[in-house]
């Protein structure tokens, strides 16, 4: 079991190592991290950003996109100039020419059939600014905050490389990580913006993105490879912009052979402090996601050009023009949304950048959840299997619950990224290990137990036994027990008058209740012996108040079979009336036998003992005789002195005793009559014969039908014939069994 769950624990450790990689856990830790962003997200809006948002309603006024570079260029005024906003960025790519002016055909016309036209060659060359476009928007972006998008593919296998546009200069360039293995996201085609746009814009930035196995954006590259360069994202570009450009730095984890484990930060080293971008092992960066999708204002593009929008709504903003019109397929699934504006999560990056709120997963946390997982893995490997379930349970959740906050203080006071999915299902793996393996012990215990005991004791029990296995044992053993006889009287009588099928019917009409009854007291059913039930308590299961359940079953056996006498009657079957006797002592307990059969049972003088108590039981007329070891045990009932006896087989005399109820539950009258018999026994053993015969016969004269009584009245006036020896103790002898 141990062993098991140490495998379970290494398991884990080898896919946190990331030695080989669990699939399902690894899908597990997207669920948890979107989990927690979910819960953790400010839900705010970020004042200072506002997307430009190339709407339907914009389609509806403008046209449909791309639209003609003059209306970009008229947008820029009106941004920069009418506005006064602090930076703008593109979520598009201006890749092709714009060719919408004309200008093409009146070129065309001016070098074929035109071109002897003196008067068209000069008025085309006077309106030539004005129809290209292109050149028009590129002035218009030059010397102003304008960053450009672009993006990175890779080209399908055999297809060749794809290239578009014009790219700009790489925030790093070539062999500048050269020796040190950084897992960079390499691409081998992209598509640029026109070199003419490119070479005005102040910078520019990949929208490349990279979404997770299983669809969602949870990062972005914030540096990629392409020909050995480096170049940044968009929001990494508009951040550097905003700040004037500062130097962007590589941040190393220190350590290893080489001096360093590997690029953990990027760092701005702008005018009013150092900015810190926090990168994963494939230099991307979480995105800090606000919310849903309106975490940012939204103004129409069209609202823009048509001057419907207040001056202080634009006003120092940084503007993100991009889109959320589904025909132009620039939707992404997000944690927070399944369907969400790709322009949303630069903006989202931008946010992050500048509060410097991003999450981080530092290279010392794959140590850090190593050693957690040896920690709560070996500590619950060891300690579940030494726990019940329902403390398994508690100590399992209590871990659950310590990873959980642990995980969640780190992200939320921290900005760490502690992951956590190796350790929950590992903790759920070992409390099922522990469970199943429970099961099925606890099941070959029972099947065990019930195999051994199912005959002797009750249901009950056998479900207690299998509970606690350690306190049931098959070996002989020696312990203080309580043993109980029942015995027909007049048996041979009854049985001569049936014949064998009726007698057998008869035999289990009144041993089956009356074994129920031995059960209902936590009996253990020794065997039986023709008519004779024999039972003992306090074995298999120890049982503290063991004579005092034998004394129960004792009393209640009589009041069934007394409830059966009607049924009997009905059968035509002869009244059925049985002694019971009980002694308590120390006996043996276990299995014994031979070689050949072997039988769970006890032996001992008090074994014997309760044996002779049941058959003296007719001799006085009563229906259950105990010991007085019985009557010591349980001294909260009422019990009737019958006698000192010495049965056959035993030297030292025994007194024995009738148990009549318990305390406070027996009526007064009845209390009376055992008071003057106990008066009409002491003058009996005092050999005052005249006062016991007087107190017997006042007795006898009450309660006529009682036997005890009428057995003493005989012995005092035997004895007032034959007086007893000078030594006599009182005691009677049995000579028979």
């Amino acid at each position: 079991m141990i062993g098991l769950g140490l495998l379970i624990v290494l398991v884990f450790v080898g896919n946190a190592a990331r030695f080989y990689q669990l699939g399902f856990v690894d899908q597990l830790s997207s669920i948890l991290y979107d989990y927690r962003l979910r819960l953790t997200m400010p839900r705010t809006v970020d004042e200072r950003i506002v997307i430009l948002d190339i709407d339907e309603k914009s389609l509806k006024e403008e046209g449909r996109w791309p639209w003609s570079r003059d209306r970009l260029a008229l947008l820029m005024d009106k941004l920069f100039d009418k506005y006064g906003i602090a930076i703008v960025g593109f979520d598009v790519v201006f890749a092709e020419k714009d060719e919408s002016s004309g200008l093409k055909v009146l070129q065309d016309l001016g070098r074929n059939q035109l071109r002897d036209v003196p008067q068209f060659q000069s008025t085309l060359e006077q309106i030539r600014p004005k129809l290209d476009y292109d050149s028009l928007f590129a002035s218009k972006i030059k010397n102003r905050n304008v960053v450009l998008g672009y993006f990175f593919t890779n080209s399908a296998k055999g297809s060749g490389k794809n290239v578009s546009g014009a790219l700009p200069e790489p925030v790093f360039p070539s062999g500048t990580f050269n020796g040190r293995p950084i897992n960079f996201m390499t691409f081998d085609s992209y598509g640029g913006n026109l070199p003419g746009l490119q070479k005005n814009a102040v910078s520019a930035g990949h929208f490349t993105q990279a979404p997770d196995s299983d669809g969602v954006v949870r990062r972005v590259p914030m540096i990629v490879e392409y020909n050995g360069a480096y170049y940044e994202s968009l929001s990494l570009a508009m951040a550097r912009t905003l700040l004037g450009q500062p130097k962007l730095l590589p941040g190393f984890a220190e350590g290893g052979d080489n001096g360093y484990v590997g690029l953990e930060w990027l760092e701005l080293d702008a005018a009013g402090g150092k900015l810190k971008i926090p990168v994963d092992s494939a230099v991307a960066t979480f995105v800090p996601y606000r919310g849903g999708q309106g975490s940012f204002r939204y103004i129409s593009v069209a609202d823009v050009l048509h001057d419907r929008v207040p001056l202080d709504e634009l006003k120092d903003k940084i503007v993100l023009v991009g889109t959320s019109a589904q025909g132009l397929l620039d939707l992404r699934a997000t944690p927070v949304a399944a369907v969400y504006p790709g322009v949303e999560v630069h903006a989202n990056m931008i946010s992050g950048i500048l509060d410097q709120n991003l999450k981080e997963r530092p290279a010392y946390m794959a140590g850090a959840e190593v050693l957690w997982l040896l920690l709560i893995g070996i500590s619950l490997s060891f300690l579940l299997p030494q726990l019940g379930p329902g403390k398994a349970m508690l100590v399992s959740l209590f871990m659950f619950a310590v990873t959980q906050g642990v995980s969640l203080a780190l992200w939320q006071y921290g900005n760490v990224l502690m992951p956590i999915a190796n350790s929950l299902v590992m903790i759920a793996l070992l409390f099922a290990l522990d469970m199943s393996y429970g099961y099925f012990v606890e099941s070959r215990t029972k099947r065990q137990i019930t195999g051994l005991f199912g005959q002797y004791v009750p249901s009950e029990l056998v479900e207690e036994m299998a509970e606690h296995p350690e306190s049931v044992s098959m070996e002989g053993d020696s312990r203080e027990m309580t043993i109980l006889f029942s015995d027909v009287r007049g048996f041979t009588t009854i049985s001569e008058g049936l014949d064998a099928k009726e007698l057998t019917l008869l035999m289990n009409e009144f041993l089956t209740p009356l074994s129920r009854v031995v059960y209902k007291h936590r009996g253990t059913i020794d065997k039986y012996m023709g008519d004779c039930i024999m039972a003992f308590w306090g074995a298999p299961l120890p049982d503290p108040e063991h004579a005092k359940h034998a004394i129960l079953a004792g009393i209640e056996m009589q009041k069934t079979l007394h409830d059966l006498q009607p049924y009997f009657k009905e059968r035509g079957w002869p009244e059925i009336h049985i002694g019971v006797g009980i002694n308590t002592g120390r006996v043996s307990v276990g299995n014994m036998g031979s070689e050949v059969r072997v039988a769970y049972t006890v032996m001992g003088d008090a074994v014997n003992l309760a044996s002779r108590l049941e058959g003296i039981t007719k001799q006085y007329g009563v229906g259950v005789v105990v010991g007085e070891h019985t009557r010591e045990a349980v001294p909260d009932f009422v019990y009737r002195e019958l006698d000192h006896v010495r049965v056959k087989g035993k030297d030292k005399p025994v007194a024995i005793f009738e148990p009549i109820g318990l305390n406070g539950e027996v009526d007064r009258d009845v209390l009376e009559e055992i008071k003057m018999f106990h008066q009409a026994l002491k003058m009996y053993r005092k050999q005052d014969w005249e006062e016991a015969e007087l107190q017997l016969y006042n007795l006898q004269r009450i309660y006529p039908q009682c036997k005890l009584y009428q057995v003493y009245a005989e012995r005092v006036a035997y004895f007032r014939k034959n007086p007893p020896a000078a030594d006599w103790d009182g005691v009677f002898v049995f000579e028979t069994k």
